[in-house]
C-alpha cells in the first residue's frame, strides 16, 4: 500500500513515495474470542525536528488486537493484558484507518538525526551567538 494513502501521516513526512506492507490475520484465542494479528513493515522518510530534512526510519509493527463491539464493556483482565490491545469496532472494520492509527502510534515522538548539519539563516551567513562575548570575558579572568 502506498504511503500517500494515509492523510494524517503525510504531514509528518518529507517524502510520500514509500510503500507499506501489512498483514492482518484473524483467529480465536484459547477462550474462543476473536483476535487479530497485525504486522506492518516499511520505510518512511520522516521530517527531522531539528533540521526539517528527511530522516529515513524503518517501520516495524507487530500487534495482537482484541476486537470489541461498540458499547460492549471490556473485562478488567483484558485491560491488564499487555500482550493484547482491545479495539472498539463499530460496524465494519476500517482497515486503512486501523493501519494509519497503528503507524502513528509507532512513530517516534520527535524524530531527529543523531547529528544534523549546522543550520544557517537565510543567505547562508553564520550568525554569531550573542553569548559568545561572555566566553571571551571568562577567558580573561
Amino acid at each position: 500500500m502506498k504511503v500517500a494513502a494515509f492523510e494524517r501521516l503525510s504531514d509528518l513526512l518529507t517524502d510520500q513515495s514509500g510503500v507499506i506492507r501489512y498483514k492482518l490475520e484473524g483467529d480465536v484465542d484459547a477462550m474462543r474470542k476473536p483476535r487479530l494479528t497485525l504486522t506492518i513493515d516499511g520505510s518512511l522518510m520522516l521530517r527531522c525536528q531539528r533540521c526539517l530534512g528527511g530522516l529515513g526510519w524503518d517501520l516495524s509493527v507487530r500487534n495482537a488486537l482484541q476486537p470489541v463491539r461498540s458499547g460492549q464493556e471490556i473485562p478488567e483482565e483484558e485491560l491488564e493484558d499487555d500482550e493484547v490491545d482491545a479495539i472498539e469496532i463499530e460496524g465494519d472494520l476500517d482497515v486503512l484507518l486501523l493501519l494509519e492509527d497503528e503507524i502513528l502510534l509507532a512513530l517516534p515522538l520527535a524524530p531527529r538525526h543523531d547529528e544534523c548539519g549546522s543550520l544557517r539563516p537565510e543567505g547562508g551567513a553564520v550568525k554569531e551567538s550573542p553569548f559568545s562575548v561572555l566566553s571571551g570575558l571568562r577567558a580573561k579572568n
